[in-house]
């Protein structure tokens, strides 16, 4: 087996219908298969799958566990060489997947890679960074972002500056569309359901590198993503009345504790 597409959905039923439909319109030259994870949601994406797309491997959790634990029930079913793991909200117009599959073939030092993703209108989304530190959560998720010293910071921290149209490695990767070289999880291990929701990715990319595997920005290969963030609290106080930013903020708590000892990789 090529490769395996895993997709994780909750509450996401339409969007999944139109992905699958879009890999199926793609017709790639793969032995490949497609696993769809529904993170008890329980809202007929099991009935989707078996009467539309009886060829797709359904997996129902009983318990949304978060990002990682459902994207890890994918991974465990997985028998591809690769694994691809998709968010349901993209949309491959170009031969996307088949550029990220060449170069996992031509660089066996790279563990994990990503795409450039673009929002509908072309424009980047910023899906690799370097490694942040604690101020993170207050320029991401406050209006101190929007300060002169946030837009700094944030800057570099998206990496913003660099030709986002070339392939480089990164010290880390966005969660939303990511290719595995299933060998190396044997080593790397899989996402950190300690996780509920963000910094899995980061953290699954800084244990790549730790682990002596390379991460990759492909940006010759252009994956939709619409996804759209949503806008920074005014306060830090208002951000954990805020669902995704408490979470995003406690999963950074998490992640720090979790590396407190350790040394930056050298990501290059």
């Amino acid at each position: 087996m090529d490769l395996s597409i895993v997709i994780l959905s909750y509450y996401n039923k339409n969007l999944v219908k139109e992905f699958l439909t879009n890999i199926f319109e793609l017709r790639l030259p793969y032995d490949y298969e497609i696993i769809v994870v529904d993170n008890a949601s329980y809202d007929g994406l099991a009935e989707l799958i078996r009467d539309d797309f009886p060829g797709v491997k359904f997996i129902q959790s009983k318990k949304n566990g978060g990002f990682a634990y459902g994207n890890n029930l994918g991974i465990k079913q997985a028998r591809g060489k690769y694994i691809l793991l998709c968010n349901p909200d993209l949309a491959v117009l170009s031969a996307g997947i088949e550029i990220l599959y060449n170069y996992m073939e031509d660089h066996p030092e790279v563990g994990l890679a990503g795409p450039r993703l673009i929002n509908a209108d072309q424009s980047i989304q910023y899906s690799c960074t370097r490694f942040p530190d604690w101020r993170l959560p207050l320029y991401r998720r406050t209006l101190l972002g929007e300060t002169k010293k946030g837009q700094t910071w944030l800057d570099q921290y998206l990496m913003k500056k660099v030709n986002h149209y070339h392939n480089f490695y990164v010290p880390a990767l966005f969660g939303a569309c990511l290719i595995i070289r299933t060998e190396y999880l044997n080593k790397v291990g899989l996402l950190d359901e300690k996780y509920f929701m963000y910094m899995e990715d980061l953290d699954w990319s800084r244990r790549f590198w730790e682990n002596g595997f390379k991460v990759a920005y492909v940006g010759q290969a252009e994956i939709i993503h619409l996804h759209r963030r949503q806008s920074a609290s005014e306060n830090i106080m208002k951000s954990f009345f805020n669902k995704p930013a408490r979470n995003h903020i406690v999963s950074f708590i998490k992640y720090l504790l979790k590396f407190r000892n350790h040394q930056l990789p050298k990501a290059e």
